[in-house]
């Protein structure tokens, strides 16, 4: 197998610790394999997906990365032809909930997911799709 080095913060793997030992897990790397395993799966099942949807996508991300406010505002904009709706919440005095509710095409919102998903500063992202 080849060895990977991958950089995360302390607070990230501490939560991924905790995780691995509820699921079970015997080691980080075999945790980290299954991941990749589920995200892989997750991508090949888009591929089979064709047409339009309705999509809605929640992020999450810290109160204080102004920057990450911005670039969200700017996808917007660049994605207005498939996000119908978005709201931005502040839970917990911590972080940001951004929820966007979009329709069209399919891998249009695939675009925007990866774009979001690939931002410095966004912790977490969730999709849900439903084919039209």
């Amino acid at each position: 197998m080849t060895v990977v080095s991958v950089t995360i913060p302390q607070d990230l793997l501490q939560r991924f610790e905790e995780f691995m030992k509820t699921r079970g897990y015997y080691s980080r790397s075999e945790a980290f394999r299954d991941a990749l395993r589920s995200l892989i799966a997750e991508n090949e099942l888009a591929k089979l997906e064709k047409g339009n949807v309705a999509a809605t996508i929640m992020t999450t991300s810290e109160y204080e990365r102004k920057d990450v406010n911005l670039k969200i505002a700017e996808l917007k904009h660049e994605f207005d032809d498939v996000v119908d709706e978005s709201f931005h919440r502040h839970i917990a005095e911590k972080y940001c909930l951004d929820v966007f509710i979009a329709e069209g095409n399919y891998q249009r919102i695939l675009d925007l997911i990866g774009i979001i998903r690939g931002m410095r500063g966004i912790q977490q992202i969730k999709a849900m799709f439903m084919t039209l």
